[in-house]
């Protein structure tokens, strides 16, 4: 069945950097789009990017600059690799696939930027 995995979570300080992994199974992953979400406390998902299985990434507008989406097909596995964290950067963070129409989730990572 369709696993994602993510891991890499954790405590950073502001500032600091993270870099999460999506490890994902039970499908052809190089045939899919990954897409990285955050939640955070009490807030709406919120869309961090995408990575098709060429490498061409999307970033929506907001999120363009400290963070940077890569894959290795090989590994099956994507990148959410994040710099220059700042408190309001405290979520979960997921990864997700669509597959036939139905949407896929990861259990998701904690992320808390605290000094």
């Amino acid at each position: 069945q369709v696993q994602l995995v993510e891991s890499g979570g954790g405590l950073v300080q502001p500032g600091g950097s993270l870099n999460l992994s999506c490890v994902a199974s039970g499908f052809n992953f190089n045939g899919y789009i990954i897409h990285w979400y955050r939640q955070a406390p009490g807030k709406e998902r919120e869309v961090l990017g995408n990575i098709a299985s060429g490498g061409h990434v999307y970033y929506p507008r907001s999120m363009k600059g400290r963070f940077t989406i890569s894959r290795d097909n090989a590994k099956s596995t994507a990148y959410l690799q994040m710099n220059s964290l700042q408190p309001e950067d405290t979520a979960v963070y997921y990864c997700k696939i669509t597959r036939l129409g139905v949407d896929y989730w990861g259990q998701g990572t904690q992320v808390t930027v605290s000094s």
